[in-house]
C-alpha cells in the first residue's frame, strides 16, 4: 500500500557545522584600520583583503577615531622652533613621497595651519606672516 502523506525533508544543522565568528584582537583591528588609512587604498579593498565586511571596517575606523579601539600608535610629531636669523639654504629634497602627508603649524596667535608636506617653502614663508597677524 502506498503512503500518500506529504513529508517534507528537513535537514537539521547544528552549531558545530557552521563557521564560528572570528574574534579580532585590538592589535589586529588597529593594524587593519591603520592599513586602510595608508596612501590611496580604499577601505573596501582593505576589508576584502582581510576577509571582513566594509561596514565592520567602518565601525572599527569610527572606534579608532573615538579612541575606543585600544592604544593607537602616537603620531610622529617633531617639535620645531623658528628663529629670525637666516640659516643655511633649505634643501630641495622633498620631505615626503606620500601625497597625503600633512604638516600642522601652530602659530603664536593660536591659529593652526595645515599644509601638504611638500608645500613650497617660499610660498609658506609669504603666507605665515599674513595668517599670524591679529
Amino acid at each position: 500500500m502506498a503512503d500518500l502523506t506529504f513529508r517534507p525533508e528537513i535537514e537539521v544543522l547544528s552549531a558545530a557545522d557552521s563557521m564560528r565568528r572570528r574574534h579580532w584582537s585590538d592589535a589586529d583591528k588597529l593594524r587593519i584600520v591603520e592599513e586602510s588609512f595608508v596612501g590611496h587604498r580604499q577601505a573596501s579593498a582593505t576589508a576584502r583583503r582581510h576577509g571582513i565586511s566594509r561596514s565592520l571596517l567602518t565601525v572599527w575606523r569610527r572606534q579608532y577615531r573615538n579612541g575606543e579601539l585600544g592604544e593607537p600608535r602616537p603620531p610622529a610629531f617633531i617639535p620645531l622652533a623658528l628663529s629670525a636669523e637666516a640659516g643655511p639654504a633649505a634643501s630641495k629634497v622633498p620631505l615626503s613621497s606620500n601625497a597625503d602627508a600633512r604638516v600642522e603649524i601652530v602659530l603664536t596667535n593660536g591659529r593652526r595651519v595645515v599644509v601638504p608636506a611638500n608645500v613650497d617653502p617660499e610660498a609658506l614663508a609669504r603666507l605665515l606672516p599674513i595668517v599670524d597677524r591679529g
